[in-house]
């Protein structure tokens, strides 16, 4: 079985090609700039190399259209025919308290993602145009959906309600959801595998650290709780999203810098977090070229960052009443070495141990804590695509 995997975006077409009989990606890439000029597609070959493909392409059906070309390539292609396509998966990001797993797409289904796209306008709406494009250009072909937020529908209402009058929540679904639950999924289950150890019985922090960055507890195979909240702007500090903010300072800044709420969000969420602290760039690696040049500004990021991870990996603990696995993923977790160290200074009193030759490793599946440690503090690459391929094949 052959199962194309599409992450859109509102200018963006990430895609993966999966052959299902061993898992393995037959072609991977993506589209940027959809809508905009000077679009174009970023294919990567199977040698490892990457070709940039310059293509205009108004909207989302062209774009899909134009990586469905490239798919058929008779030079750079994977497959020869679009018959060969058996199904499509889709991240979807926001499914409110309806999803609470991955779905088959129906017009039904639409709809009800539809009724809660005002609680993610800039991700939904972006998912949706995906699957319309598909519908137009593969009308017969099964579509899933895989929700970012459906993980974490296991937490306890004391752990995903705001104090808030419970109308609010009843009338507009005000309530924390949680995001990047298919990266939560996918290296909670893998790191289970690789340390051979029943997952039922684990106590598990797992600490997505990119770009976007949250953190889960999950306790014996289910999500307890996590960092993000209503949207994926709550928790820990990010590349450009402020993190934890008190309300107050929200509307105080709101008044001095004369913002209406939606100038407001885009401030929180694009303008805030690393880059917006240290004027420097979103990228954790030129914060900390910078710290080590000496920037203070950039020093005092990296505090903040690393701060908030340990206080988030205190707290998880102390929810599931200890810790047994904690697992490092996403750009930053899988990479950079120098922050993973910073962000476990002073959790010694947990029994968490950290060797200093394994934690040099990147981007492999490793465990970076020392024999005699008390938590297995292990690094595990994400692969939310293969996440949604799987899901896709058990649906159809």
């Amino acid at each position: 079985m052959k199962i194309l995997v599409l992450n859109c975006g509102s200018s963006s077409i990430k895609y993966a090609l999966y052959n299902m009989d061993n898992h393995k990606v037959m072609a991977a890439g993506g589209a940027e700039r959809v809508g905009i000029e000077g679009a174009f597609v970023k294919v990567k070959l199977p040698n490892g190399e990457k070709l940039k493909v310059m293509h205009e392409m108004l909207d989302h059906t062209e774009g899909i259209n134009f990586i469905l070309s490239l798919l058929m390539d008779p030079e750079h292609g994977a497959i020869k025919s679009l018959k060969e396509i058996d199904a499509v998966g889709h991240r979807m990001v926001h499914g409110g308290e309806k999803f609470k797993q991955s779905v088959l797409i129906t017009e039904d289904v639409i709809r009800e993602f539809e009724a809660v796209s005002d609680l993610a306008p800039l991700h939904n709406p972006a998912n949706l145009m995906g699957i319309r494009a598909i519908q137009k250009l593969m009308p017969h072909l099964p579509q899933v959906g895989v929700f970012d937020t459906s993980f974490h529908q296991t937490m306890p209402d004391y752990a995903y309600m705001y104090a808030v009058p419970y109308e609010l929540y009843k009338k507009y679904g005000i309530r924390r959801y949680g995001f990047h639950g298919t990266s939560h999924r996918y290296v909670s289950a893998r790191a289970c595998e690789f340390l051979n150890v029943p997952m039922d019985k684990q106590r598990i922090i797992t600490c997505h650290i990119g770009n976007g960055a949250s953190l889960a507890a999950i306790k014996y195979g289910k999500c307890i709780d996590t960092t993000m909240g209503l949207t994926p702007l709550e928790g820990l500090m990010m590349g450009t999203r402020s993190g934890d903010i008190d309300g107050g300072a929200i509307t105080y800044l709101q008044k001095k810098m004369d913002l209406d709420p939606d100038q407001m969000s885009n401030f929180l969420n694009k303008q805030c977090g690393v880059s917006g602290l240290t004027q420097i760039s979103p990228d954790m690696r030129d914060i900390e070229a910078a710290a080590k040049d000496g920037n203070d500004i950039a020093r005092l990021a990296l505090d903040m960052y690393t701060y908030r991870i340990r206080k988030y990996i205190g707290a998880f603990a102390a929810a599931m009443g200890g810790v047994d696995i904690i697992i490092l993923t996403a750009g930053v977790g899988e990479n950079q070495v120098g922050i993973r160290a910073r962000a476990f200074e002073g959790l010694e009193f947990l029994g968490i141990r950290i060797d200093e030759t394994q934690n040099k490793i990147r981007g492999e599946e490793v465990v970076i804590s020392t024999p005699d440690s008390k938590v297995k503090v292990v690094v595990i690459p994400t692969d939310e695509e293969l996440m949604i391929a799987k899901d896709t094949m058990a649906l159809v």
